[in-house]
């Protein structure tokens, strides 16, 4: 059987399951003080995931701090964001702790984001895996291509919507790498860059559905009415500043060789972590998961 890598979006299964029960202040807090909701909602995404894909190896990647290189390019790149909970900053490390007692493979690497860390082992496994990407954040569909598949977190656990390159092509009618264009053209709110001041999703969208590309689109710019004509020239820099910043890195200098990402469940180890720190109801899946038999 071919390898299946899953590569796992930490951040984005952390942050979903802190902020499911932390709106009812249900932070399941141990003896020790520590908040686990966090941690609890994770492994049941994490380990939901295990099961409904069977990936052959699998690795977790995350953010290493809040700073990155896109912070030096733009300094007021996700800076709306503010700090993380008080409740949540334990978790993050405890949330890597209960995936290494998994005998689950943590990959990062400060000054970039777990995107870019997705976006390289991607284009490094695909050479010799099928990939799937677990995520929430619909930035990484822009890595897509006949490899690689993403699978975005829906609502509840263990439900997803499958994106393949041509599922993506047929919904959106640009390529996958276009969206980084049309993520430049249009800003991200969220990620706070400005993209082209003006410019919403619809037309963005309609601008690389007609030129591909923004170089084709400034080639042709003269084609857009007077008014988008003094928008695009208007935001010139911060469209260039803009899709430096969209775009997932696929080069980042990390070292992770997929024969150390093997898909090893350690029911032992994870049930000793589960129980020192008292996350519960997780033992039970655990334990299914180690009986899975991986080709």
């Amino acid at each position: 059987m071919k390898k299946h890598v899953l590569l796992v979006d930490g951040m984005a299964l952390l942050f979903r399951s802190f902020y499911a029960t932390a709106v009812h202040r249900n932070f399941m807090i141990n003896d020790r003080g520590v908040p686990t909701n966090g941690v609890n909602g994770y492994m049941k995404h994490l380990l939901t995931a295990v099961q409904t894909f069977e990936p052959t190896h699998i690795v977790c990647c995350w953010d290493m701090g809040s700073q990155t290189y896109r912070n030096e390019l733009f300094q007021a790149y996700k800076a709306n964001l503010g700090d993380p909970p008080f409740e949540l900053i334990p978790q993050f490390d405890l949330a890597k702790e209960a995936t290494e007692e998994l005998g689950i493979v943590n990959v990062g690497l400060k000054g970039f984001e777990a995107d870019d860390c997705i976006g390289t082992l991607a284009a490094l496994y695909q050479k010799e895996a099928r990939v799937t990407v677990l995520t929430g954040d619909k930035d990484l569909l822009q890595i897509l291509n006949e490899h690689v598949t993403v699978a975005l977190m829906q609502k509840g656990i263990g439900n997803y919507k499958q994106y393949t390159k041509a599922l993506f092509e047929e919904e959106m009618g640009i390529s996958p790498k276009a969206l980084i264009d049309m993520k430049a053209l249009m800003g991200d709110s969220g990620d706070n860059y400005p993209g082209v001041k003006g410019i919403g999703e619809k037309t963005a969208l309609k601008f690389i559905q007609t030129y591909q590309t923004i170089d084709r689109l400034l080639e042709n710019v003269h084609e857009l009415t007077a008014t988008q004509q003094k928008k695009m020239q208007a935001g010139l820099e911060d469209l260039k500043i803009s899709r430096i910043l969209a775009e997932i890195k696929c080069d980042v200098p990390l070292s992770c060789p997929i024969d150390e990402t093997k898909m090893n469940i350690n029911p032992e180890r994870a049930a000793s972590m589960l129980r020192l720190h008292q996350i519960k109801g997780i033992e039970p899946m655990v334990k299914r998961i180690s009986e899975i038999e991986i080709s």
